[in-house]
């Protein structure tokens, strides 16, 4: 190890113990004990630019250890990147870039948020399925546009969440020879030693998966670094895994090796004593190197010439393939083909309907037809969620120009491989049945949290499932859907409601969405009758109304709203002014503001009844928590039978929403009819006193 790399390695290593410290809080080991492999990377391996953090071509780095964050901080600030000593100081705290563990789009640099253990693996696992069929669709002979590799550090946390095996199956099954994981092997977590709960052989693991498998013995030694990234990168293939021993707290003399460097600051006097033992001045904070600096520069350099280089590339490409290259800076932009709409069917009235299920395959197919770059596919289930992609091959070790899918049972490493192919500017979908959802709850959280338009597709949605029975059919899922910030969670109630839930998702920037579809049909509805299925982008609209204002409202989503139709033709032939309001998505409803809100449900109108054959949980902020309102949902988990018995059983029915409308119309017009008490006389107490004392007077003078 030359000077520069110690110098670059310790201020790696001082940089994230001062900010730890300063912040009171953090993880100050792992940084201490990968300095040499992050700056090795960085330094050797990793192509980038600093000042322009995403152009396309560039190799991406992946901290899935993302306790370790303050690694990630210091190496890119001395690698150039918009994160100032100022930042670093700010460590942990309010509206600071450098959070406590890394968040896409805080600061430059981070390619994909961290945290949630084995996450960040498995969103490399995508992005290397990205840039696979990028290079597949893009690349021509002499023109080789795109071409990068992916790295990640993994932790013990990552080997022993089960996300990360089903992600690392994956990978070895589709020879992902892009893919390098350097997996930290400290032998420490927050309880104590890895002994207490882990004791499998990793690398015997990782070759069962068809993995390339190194071993590393002293995380110190740069050159065997360089020499087992060289190897990795040369393996053709398979995916490369780097086993890598290190010392947690490397030179801290009380702290290195044990658990208390996990999770906790060092101290200041521990600081010293490590700072001393790196050969640094002890009381020196926050310290760079003039020399440090002046490496920075170099790199910096180095990232522009680079980029420079591939934009050449990029305007020669344009003249010989104009038309791919402007689907590529589409892609880049998250923009739409010009029409890409124009095949999306519009479906006649039918009262016997399709599925939303099938009519979701029509569109999506539709839409495939005019967007090449959508692709995806389903957990094992493309035959039931109707989610293939018709003439688009499929994406296998074989073709990585395939846009079809087979994730196999995985659901939870799907959901996170789709966020890693998102993040890589591509549109893809994930689908599988509504159920298993809860498989994949962190990755809908962490595609929220990073304003990330993944798309997830689930199916067979309620108790409509039928014979499978309670296990199989969805209660609880929609309502906790529903609760995670910024995941447009949209069910249709019919066809083409379907297709204005894709015309609205797929120009989608910002936010994840779930399409939430039904296994049974559903009656097209009369558009000509009932208003435009295009009101499903406002999130919910008057569907059915009467003459003035509405006796009672009617509000459902997906398979109850025709439920709600047919209670509304009924009661409407009886003389109750009635209305009908589709919700599909509550979330994109509530953005419309109050103005929209009071037109469609206004607060005058008490007797609101909500119709979803989910959880009751959140629908009474729809309808009211006074008599007035009611809500015809599941109490409990269902039942194994048929479709048509089970809507029977829970009653749902059309004769069980107008019976409900009834009994609370008659409630609501009661409680109006009521005269109002007469208010009791009420005395003051200062005229309750006297009144005592002139009683005490008067039995005074009988006696």
């Amino acid at each position: 190890m030359n000077s520069i790399e110690s110098l670059c390695i310790n201020t790696i290593r001082t940089l994230s113990m001062d900010a730890v410290q300063q912040a009171n809080s953090g993880h100050p080991g792992t940084p201490m004990a990968l300095a040499p492999v992050a700056f090795t990377l960085f330094d050797k391996f990793i192509r980038h630019n600093p000042k322009n953090p995403d152009w396309p071509n560039r190799d991406r780095f992946v901290l899935s250890a993302g306790h370790a964050s303050m690694l990630l901080y210091s190496t890119l600030h001395i690698n150039g990147y918009d994160i100032t000593l100022d930042d670093m100081r700010n460590f942990r705290q309010l509206h600071s870039k450098c959070a406590g563990h890394p968040e896409y789009g805080l600061a430059p640099g981070i390619e994909t948020t961290t945290g949630p253990l084995g996450q960040g693996v498995a969103n490399s696992v995508g992005m290397a399925i990205a840039e696979k069929w990028l290079a597949k669709y893009f690349n021509r002979p002499n023109f080789e546009l795109i071409h990068y590799k992916v790295f990640a550090i993994a932790g013990d946390g990552c080997m022993m969440e089960g996300i990360s095996s089903e992600a690392a199956s994956l990978a070895g099954h589709l020879g992902l020879d892009n893919l390098v994981w350097l997996y930290d092997n400290n032998h420490i977590t927050i309880e104590g030693n890895t002994s207490l709960a882990f004791s499998e052989d990793v690398h015997k693991r990782f070759e069962a998966y068809g993995w390339f498998v190194q071993h590393l013995p002293d995380a110190n030694d740069t050159t065997a670094i360089v020499a087992a990234l060289q190897n990795a990168n040369a393996a053709k293939g398979c995916p490369s895994m780097i086993i890598i021993d290190s010392h947690i707290a490397y030179g801290a003399p009380n702290k290195q090796d044990t658990h208390g460097a996990h999770g906790e600051p060092l101290g200041e006097d521990e600081i010293k004593a490590a700072k001393k033992n790196y050969g640094w001045d002890p009381d020196k904070k926050f310290f760079v190197p003039q020399e440090v600096s002046a490496y920075t520069q170099h790199i910096t350099e180095k990232g522009q010439q680079l980029e420079t280089d591939w934009k050449k590339r990029f305007d020669e490409y344009a003249k010989a393939f104009p038309e791919l290259a402007q689907e590529f800076e589409l892609i880049q932009k998250r923009a739409m083909p010009e029409n890409w709409d124009s095949e999306i069917p519009a479906f006649p009235a039918d009262a016997k309907g399709l599925a939303s299920r099938e009519s979701n395959g029509k569109i999506l197919n539709a839409v495939a037809k005019k967007v090449p770059w959508l692709i995806g596919g389903a957990a094992d289930l493309a035959p039931s969620t109707k989610t293939l992609i018709n003439d688009g091959g499929h994406f296998s070790k074989e073709n990585y120009g395939g846009r079809n899918f087979h994730f196999g049972i995985r659901e939870h490493a799907m959901g996170a491989v789709i966020n890693g192919m998102t993040l890589s500017k591509l549109r893809c979908y994930g689908a599988g049945f509504m159920i298993f959802s809860d498989y994949m709850r962190p990755t809908f959280r962490l595609a929220s949290l990073m304003e990330q338009p993944s798309i997830f597709i689930f199916t067979h949605d309620s108790i409509g499932v039928g014979e499978d029975g309670p296990t199989h059919q969805p209660i609880e899922q929609l309502a906790s859907l529903r609760a995670i910030p910024n995941l447009e969670v949209i069910r249709p109630a019919d066809a083409n409601e379907v297709a204005a839930a894709w015309r609205y998702i797929m120009q989608l920037k910002d936010r994840p969405s779930a399409l939430i579809l039904t296994r049974q049909a559903l009656p097209t509805f009369d558009r000509t009758r009932y208003a435009s299925a295009e009101g499903l982008k406002r999130g919910g609209y008057i569907m059915a109304d009467c003459k003035g204002l509405p006796e009672v409202i009617l509000i459902g989503t997906g398979s109850e709203v025709q439920l709600c139709i047919g209670a509304y033709e009924q009661l409407t032939k009886e003389g109750v002014k009635c209305r009908v309001v589709s919700l599909p998505c509550w979330s994109l409803f509530e953005r419309q503001g109050g103005a929209y809100w009071e037109k469609v449900i206004p607060s005058s109108v008490r007797c609101r009844i909500a119709v979803e054959a989910a959880s009751s949980f959140g629908w009474r902020r729809y309808t009211g928590i006074d008599a007035d309102g009611g809500i015809v949902a599941m109490r409990d988990f269902g039942e194994s039978a048929p479709i048509k018995a089970l809507l029977e059983e829970f009653g749902f029915t059309v004769e069980a929403v107008v019976k409900m409308a009834k009994s609370k119309l008659r409630a609501s017009q009661k409680k109006k009819n009521l005269k109002p008490p007469k208010k009791a006389a009420t005395r003051s107490a200062k005229k309750i006193k006297q009144s005592k004392a002139v009683k005490k007077k008067k039995n005074a003078k009988r006696k």
